[in-house]
């Protein structure tokens, strides 16, 4: 975003930031190693495979993730990829505090 923010390109067009709500320790591993530009930290891969319910611990690093990306300026918004698991949308945008949508210019 600071190279973005560097060329002006926050103030031309509305950057939003990719989150995917992982189901399991697998989930993450697969997206590290096979998909193109994904960058997964081990301690997210560490946190799925110990926790009790991973499926809850990654509905949990999503929202800490959008917590964090909601500070960085130029982010207008988050594009939620749950993919396969769309009935999740409803709780993350609602725990994340997106709600309401903000008014764009």
């Amino acid at each position: 975003m600071e190279m973005a923010r560097e060329k002006g390109l926050d103030k031309k067009v509305h950057i939003l930031a990719g989150v995917v709500p992982l189901k399991s320790a697998k989930a993450a591993i697969y997206m590290k190693n096979e998909v193109a530009g994904v960058g997964m930290p081990d301690e997210v891969i560490e946190r799925l495979k110990n926790a009790a319910d991973p499926k809850e611990e990654g509905i949990k690093i999503c929202l800490e993730t959008i917590k964090e990306l909601k500070k960085i300026e130029g982010i207008k918004g988050v594009h939620i990829m749950a993919i396969e698991w769309e009935s999740m949308v409803g709780k993350i945008v609602e725990e994340s505090g997106l709600l309401p949508r903000p008014k764009l210019n």
